[in-house]
C-alpha cells in the first residue's frame, strides 16, 4: 500500500470551508461565501482527480484482470488502547485509503458536489442564513468523504455519523418553520435506530476479526472455509450464523441511512430542506452510503447468503412500495423522494443478488439522473415562485425551456430508455436478480427466488416510466395552470442553476457508457467499470453463478422489461399527455384503495399510533418512576431526609452544654468499665 498525502486534503479542504464561513460567514458578503464554499468543493475535486490518475497509473494485470495498488494516508493514530484479552491489539488510525471503489465514490461527492455548490448560489441568494447554509454543505461534505475514504470501520463510522448530522442541520435549516424543524428530528431520530445496529455489528465483528482496517479484514476473510461455514449435513455451523448475525446488523444500519422499509419514513419528509439539499443529500451521496457499505464489505456479506438474500427481498419490496406511492403524489419533490426510495431498493436488490458491481454501477448512474431530477424541480420551482403542486403548474416548456429539455432527459434516463444511463444499470440488475445463484446456498438458489425478484423489478421499471412521465407531462406540457400572477412572473433560472443541468444531463446520457456489460458487447470505448472494481468486489462476486448457463434468457427478460418501461410511457401520455377526464375517473373509481396509496399507506399514522405513542408512554413511565420518584423522592429527597434525622439526633449530642458532655462521658465510661469487667 502506497503513502500519497495528497488524499487526506480532499476532505480537509470542505472541513476548512466549513469553518472559516461557520466563524466568519455570518460577518463577510455573500459572494465570498459562496466563492470559499464552492471552491473548496471544486478544489477537492480537481484533487480527486489527480489521486484517481495516480492510483490509475499503478495498475498491473493479474489473472485477467487489472490489480492496483491502494494510496494510503495516515494523519495520527487516534486511539490505542493496547492488547485485549483475545490477543487482538486494539488501535485505530485516523487513515485515508483511496481504491477503485472509493475512488468512484469521491469523483461522484466531489463532482456532483461542486455543481450542486454552483446551482446553491443562485437557489440561496435571497436566504438571509446563506452563510449558515454553505457551512452547512461544506461540513456535509467533508463527512461523506471521510466516509468513503475512510480505511478501517471506525473512521468510516465517523462519517457515517457525521452526515446523519449534517443531514439533520440542512433537513431543518429553516428550523423557524415547526414542520420543517421536525423533519429534521424525524430523519436524525430514524438514523439513529440503524446507526445502534452498525454500532453493535462493529464490535461483534471485531470480536471475532480483530481488527477494524479494512485490508485486515479482507485477509482474515480470505482465509475463511467452507468447512467453517458448513457442516457435515451441510447445515451452517455457529460461526455462520454470527457471521449471518453481523452482516444483518449492518444492513439493518443500511435501512436507515439508505431509507430501506421499515426506516425509509424520513426521507419523503427530508424534502422539507432546500432543495439543493435534496439533491445532494437525498439523491447522490447520503443515501447511498448503505449500498457502499455493503459493497465494501462484499467480501463479509458473500459468506452470508441469508443475510444478502434478506438484503434482496427488502431491495425488491421497497422498490415496488415507493414506485406505488410516486403514482399518486403531486408535489414535485414529494415525487422525486419516493422515486428515491425506489431506486435505492433497486440499489439493494443488485448487491442482494451478489451483482455488487450492478449495485454501484446504478449508484453512479442515480447520481446524474436523480441529482438532475432533483435540481430540475429546484428550478421550476425557483421560476414558479416557491409553488411545488404538479396540478398548478403545466405548460413550462414555453417558459422554462433550458429546464424542460435537461428534466426531460432526466426522465428518460431513470425510466430506462435504451441508451440513456439508466437503461444499462437498471436492465444490469433485473438480470442478475433473475440469474444468480450462490454457491453457499440460501434462498438464492432457487429459480422461483429469481423470477419473483425479477418480476418486482420489472413492474417497478413500469411504474418509474409511468410516474416521471406523469410529472413531466403535468409539470411541461398542456396549458398553464398557474394563477395570472404566478404566470406572469414565471422564468427560466440564472446560469449558475441552468449550468448544473445541463453539465448532469449530459452525465445522464454518457454515464451509462462506463460500465455496459458484456450482454451488450461491452465494455464499450474501453471503459470498464466492472474491471475497474474487480479487485474490491470480485471476491463476493465469485461465489456466484449463472443458473441459467447461457444468455438468451437475459435477452428475452431485457426485451420484456424495455417493453413494459415503453408501456408506462405510453400510459402516462395517454392519461396526462393531453387532457383528458379519465385520472380522475380513475381515482374515482378505485376510492379507498387509491386513498391509502395516496396518504402512503398510512404507515406514518401507524408508527405514529404504535412506535410513538407507545415510546412516548414508556419515556412518561421513566420520567414519573425513575426521574421523579428514584431519584428526585427516594435518592435526592430520600438521601437529604436522612441526612436531616440523623443531624438532628447528632445535634442532641454536640449542643454545647457542658454538664450533659460530662454526662455522656460518665455514661460512656460505665460501659466501657461493663465490657471490661464482665
Amino acid at each position: 500500500m502506497e503513502e500519497y498525502g495528497l488524499i487526506g486534503w480532499i476532505p480537509l479542504l470542505p472541513a476548512l470551508g466549513a469553518l472559516f464561513n461557520g466563524i466568519l460567514g455570518s460577518k463577510l458578503p455573500k459572494k465570498l461565501v459562496g466563492f470559499v464554499a464552492l471552491s473548496m468543493v471544486a478544489t477537492s475535486f480537481v484533487l480527486s482527480v489527480i489521486a484517481v490518475t495516480k492510483l490509475m497509473g499503478t495498475g498491473v494485470e493479474h489473472h485477467g484482470h487489472y490489480e492496483y495498488t491502494p494510496l494510503h494516508s495516515v494523519w495520527w493514530t487516534w486511539f490505542d488502547a493496547g492488547t485485549l484479552g483475545n490477543g487482538a491489539h486494539f488501535a485505530v488510525d485516523f487513515a485515508f485509503v483511496l481504491d477503485p471503489l472509493s475512488a468512484v465514490m469521491i469523483l461522484i461527492i466531489t463532482g456532483v458536489g461542486s455543481l450542486i455548490h454552483l446551482y446553491s448560489l443562485g437557489y440561496m441568494e435571497e436566504d438571509p442564513a446563506f452563510w449558515r447554509y454553505f457551512t452547512y454543505l461544506n461540513l456535509f461534505v467533508f463527512a461523506m468523504l471521510c466516509l468513503v475514504l475512510g480505511d478501517n470501520l471506525v473512521v468510516l463510522f465517523l462519517g457515517w455519523e457525521g452526515v446523519g448530522v449534517a443531514s439533520y442541520l440542512l433537513i431543518g435549516f429553516w428550523y423557524s418553520d415547526e414542520d420543517k424543524a421536525a423533519a429534521g428530528k424525524k430523519a436524525f431520530i430514524t438514523n439513529r435506530v440503524g446507526d445502534f445496529a452498525v454500532l453493535i455489528g462493529l464490535f461483534l465483528l471485531f470480536h471475532v476479526a480483530g481488527s477494524f482496517e479494512f485490508e485486515a479484514l479482507r485477509q482474515w476473510a480470505s482465509h475463511i472455509s467452507e468447512g467453517q461455514l458448513l457442516d457435515a449435513d451441510g447445515g451452517m455451523t455457529s460461526f455462520a450464523w454470527l457471521l449471518t448475525g453481523i452482516c444483518i446488523l449492518f444492513f439493518i444500519g443500511c435501512t436507515g441511512k439508505s431509507a430501506q422499509i421499515p426506516l425509509y419514513v424520513w426521507l419523503p419528509d427530508a424534502m422539507a430542506g432546500p432543495t439543493p439539499v435534496s439533491a445532494l443529500i437525498h439523491a447522490a451521496t447520503m443515501v447511498t452510503a448503505g449500498v457502499y457499505l455493503i459493497a465494501r464489505m462484499s467480501f463479509l456479506f458473500a459468506y452470508a447468503p441469508y443475510a444478502l438474500a434478506l438484503v434482496a427481498i427488502v431491495g425488491a419490496l421497497t422498490a415496488f412500495f415507493a414506485a406505488t406511492i410516486g403514482i399518486t403524489q403531486f408535489d414535485i419533490k414529494k415525487v422525486l423522494a419516493y422515486s428515491t426510495v425506489s431506486q435505492l431498493g433497486y440499489m439493494f436488490l443488485a448487491v442482494g443478488s451478489g451483482s455488487f458491481f450492478a449495485g454501484v454501477f446504478h449508484l453512479m448512474t442515480h447520481a446524474f439522473f436523480k441529482a438532475l431530477l432533483f435540481l430540475g424541480s429546484g428550478s421550476v420551482i425557483h421560476g414558479m415562485h416557491h409553488e411545488q403542486d404538479i396540478r398548478k403548474m403545466g405548460g413550462l416548456k414555453e417558459y422554462m425551456p433550458i429546464t424542460r429539455w435537461t428534466f426531460l432527459i432526466g426522465c428518460i434516463a431513470i425510466a430506462g430508455v435504451p441508451m440513456f444511463s439508466g437503461f444499462f444499470s437498471k436492465d444490469e440488475i433485473l438480470w442478475y436478480a433473475l440469474s444468480n445463484e450462490h454457491a453457499l446456498g440460501g434462498p438464492t438458489t432457487s429459480a422461483l427466488w429469481g423470477w419473483m425478484l425479477w418480476g418486482l423489478g420489472a413492474a417497478t421499471a413500469g411504474m418509474t416510466a409511468f410516474y416521471m412521465f406523469r410529472l413531466y407531462f403535468l409539470t411541461f406540457e398542456g396549458e398553464c395552470r398557474a394563477d395570472e400572477h404566478t404566470k406572469a412572473h414565471i422564468h427560466e433560472s440564472p446560469w449558475q442553476m441552468t449550468v448544473p443541468l445541463v453539465v448532469l444531463a449530459f452525465l445522464s446520457v454518457v454515464g451509462g457508457y462506463f460500465g455496459v456489460t458484456y450482454l451488450l458487447g461491452g465494455p464499450w470505448f474501453g471503459l470498464d467499470l466492472h474491471g475497474w472494481l474487480h479487485q474490491v468486489i470480485g471476491h463476493g462476486e465469485a461465489l456466484y453463478s449463472n443458473r441459467f448457463g447461457g444468455y438468451t434468457v437475459a435477452y428475452v427478460t431485457m426485451a420484456i422489461a424495455i417493453a413494459i418501461a415503453a408501456g408506462g410511457i405510453f400510459l402516462a401520455y395517454t392519461l396526462y399527455g393531453k387532457p383528458s377526464e379519465v385520472p380522475g375517473q380513475v381515482r374515482e373509481r378505485l376510492g379507498l384503495v387509491y386513498d391509502a396509496v395516496y396518504n402512503k399507506y398510512y404507515v406514518d399514522e401507524i408508527y405514529e399510533a404504535t412506535l410513538g405513542r407507545g415510546l412516548r408512554a414508556f419515556g412518561h413511565l421513566c420520567h414519573r418512576f425513575f426521574d421523579d420518584f428514584v431519584i428526585d423522592l427516594v435518592l435526592v429527597g430520600g438521601s437529604a431526609w436522612l441526612m436531616r434525622l440523623v443531624g438532628s439526633v447528632l445535634r442532641q449530642l454536640q449542643n454545647g452544654d457542658v454538664q450533659r458532655y460530662a454526662a455522656w462521658v460518665v455514661f460512656g465510661a460505665g460501659i466501657l468499665f461493663y465490657l471490661i469487667a464482665f
